[in-house]
């Protein structure tokens, strides 16, 4: 293998790829990218056996080839390089040598043949969908997934393709972020995917806002496929719960609350906040609402805001961190809060089509 390419693109490929590969493995061919070299391009390949990144870029390839190197080494190395442009060579005994300005470097690499296939997505559904709408329908839902290990189900974010819509959704069991899109999908394609919250991360940190996105899926896996890039990864086997079961019903209350400024007065009311048992207890009164967190052997503290209110007193708790999850993500000036009562949950939604439930924790 014999090629030449700009160093500013091989870095910015390498770059898509190498957050999957894992700084310590029991494999050691994991440590390396599948470099291959065809036509007018390369393509970079990095896996961890659940999920694999694809990258490529244009290349002058004058003797086309594969072989994998070291990625983090790799990586180091031509970010030093003094020169625009790296010239690659690679011989019959996966030996590489490096060209670049004044620098040489040469380094022991793996054959080809060692490097695990990748996953076939015969037969596959396909949905497309704009790159920024599917990243901010993932961005707004995903921190309410699961950190608990003994429930893979709900560690990961369901993908819900039903009535020509797309609903992503992420619950814990304590609250549930829900954004649903219309989408246009063959008719038979319908049903339910979850998503590894790793690959949720790399689609979260790769996609980009503008250009569309290809989602192909079998019965095991799923790849992403946008502007250079594919993500190819497992699923999470099992059933996700019935979502649309914890919604509550009509609310009472329906309160307009300006986003930021609730916000801020969480966020400065949480200084005092003792543990994940802290509650926020939020009081309603005639166009007036008082935040209060009170921790044991930490204090407490107290924010007033004037909001627009003509409801009957109310005055319920929450986790502020859980409540102000949301408020980080969304963009809207204004949100709504929905209130039966003290007892039920509570519903924040905005002017876009999402949709968040917050369980109450009990007022002290």
């Amino acid at each position: 293998m014999k090629l030449k390419v700009s160093k500013e693109k091989i870095l910015n490929s390498l770059q898509k790829v190498q957050s999957v590969v894992a700084s310590r493995t029991t494999i050691p061919i994991l440590a390396n990218v599948l470099i291959k070299a065809e036509k007018d391009r390369i393509q970079l390949t990095a896996t961890d056996l659940d999920v694999s990144v694809i990258a490529g870029c244009e290349a002058q390839v004058s003797k086309p080839g594969a072989t994998t190197l070291p990625a983090r080494r790799i990586f180091s190395i031509f970010k030093e390089l003094p020169g625009p442009d790296i010239e690659l060579e690679v011989d019959d005994k996966n030996q590489a040598s490096i060209r670049s300005g004044s620098s040489f470097f040469k380094l022991v690499g793996a054959s080809e043949d060692e490097f695990p296939p990748l996953p076939k997505l015969d037969a596959a559904k396909i949905y497309s969908i704009g790159q920024g709408v599917f990243r901010e329908m993932v961005r707004c839902t995903c921190y309410a997934a699961s950190r608990d290990e003994s429930r893979p189900m709900l560690n990961g974010v369901l993908l819900s393709f039903k009535d020509a819509k797309l609903a992503v959704v992420a619950t814990d069991g304590r609250r549930m972020a829900l954004f649903e899109q219309e989408v246009e999908f063959p008719q038979g394609s319908e049903g339910d995917l979850i998503l590894p919250f790793k690959t949720v991360e790399e689609l979260n940190s790769t996609l980009q806002s503008e250009g569309q996105l290809k989602i192909l899926t079998t019965a095991k896996q799923i790849a992403f496929e946008f502007d250079d890039i594919i993500i190819i990864s497992k699923l999470v086997e099992g059933s996700f719960p019935n979502f649309r079961q914890v919604i509550p019903a009509q609310a009472e209350q329906h309160i307009a609350i300006e986003r930021e400024a609730l916000l801020t007065a969480l966020r400065r009311v949480s200084l005092v906040s003792g543990d994940s048992s802290t509650s926020a207890k939020l009081a309603f009164t005639k166009n007036k609402l008082e935040i209060t967190v009170s921790a044991p052997n930490v204090g407490e503290a107290s924010e007033t805001m004037a909001i627009k209110y003509a409801g009957t007193d109310i005055t319920i708790a929450f986790n502020p961190d859980f409540l102000m999850d949301p408020l980080r993500t969304l963009t809207s000036d204004e949100i709504s809060l929905e209130l039966i009562d003290d007892m039920n949950p509570g519903v924040v939604k905005c002017n876009v089509p999402f949709l968040y439930v917050i369980m109450p924790m009990r007022v002290s």
